[in-house]
């Protein structure tokens, strides 16, 4: 049941930090600069943030849910240091072509959001570096999915522009909160 609170859905990789084929070493997380501090002012002006991650690298046996906690527990303690904390992290653990309840384009991990958090979708957004990322948040009705053009964002972009459709495309994830935020605040 929809709330009144507001959320911005972020993908992890190629969104918040670097793109790395099938990361699962914490000491590989690396986070795009500026990420720190655009989340605490998205976080500081009401958004409730929650990460939702497709992770095939799990259903095709290339790493454990273990492996994945570690590389989120990691992130996690450095964003604490900019005051970023996460209200919930979604992952997807199989591969594409397992069956799976919430991979995105799927919008379920936004929906339980919906209904765990009292999160007003047509308030809030979908950050990602992919069109599956824009897709769930369009899926979801979301009020804008963003387009970021680390990680595969610019190669989206460049390859299948028309699918991007109704997606705002911005540089980077502090550029998606300066254009949620209006340009003065991050």
């Amino acid at each position: 049941m929809a709330g009144n609170k507001r959320a911005v859905f972020l993908d992890r990789d190629g969104t918040i930090i670097e793109e790395k084929e099938y990361l699962h070493r914490p000491e590989k997380v690396v986070i795009f600069p500026g990420v720190g501090p655009a989340l605490r002012a998205l976080q500081d002006a009401g958004f409730a943030l929650i990460m939702v991650t497709n992770q095939s690298g799990i259903g095709r046996g290339y790493f454990s849910v273990a492996d994945m906690e570690n590389v989120h527990r990691h992130l996690l303690g450095l964003l604490a240091a900019d005051g970023v904390s996460f209200a919930e992290i979604y992952h997807a653990p199989e591969s594409p072509d397992q069956p799976s309840r919430g991979r995105k384009p799927s919008p379920q991990f936004l929906f339980d959001a919906r209904d765990t958090f009292g999160i007003d979708l047509a308030r809030s957004y979908m950050i990602g570096d992919k069109l599956i990322d824009v897709e769930a948040g369009w899926n979801a009705g979301v009020a804008k999915s963003l387009l970021v053009r680390t990680g595969y964002g610019a190669e989206w972009e460049k390859k299948t522009p028309e699918k991007l459709g109704p997606a705002v495309v911005v540089d980077d994830l502090p550029a998606a909160a300066r254009w949620i935020l209006g340009p003065s605040a991050v």
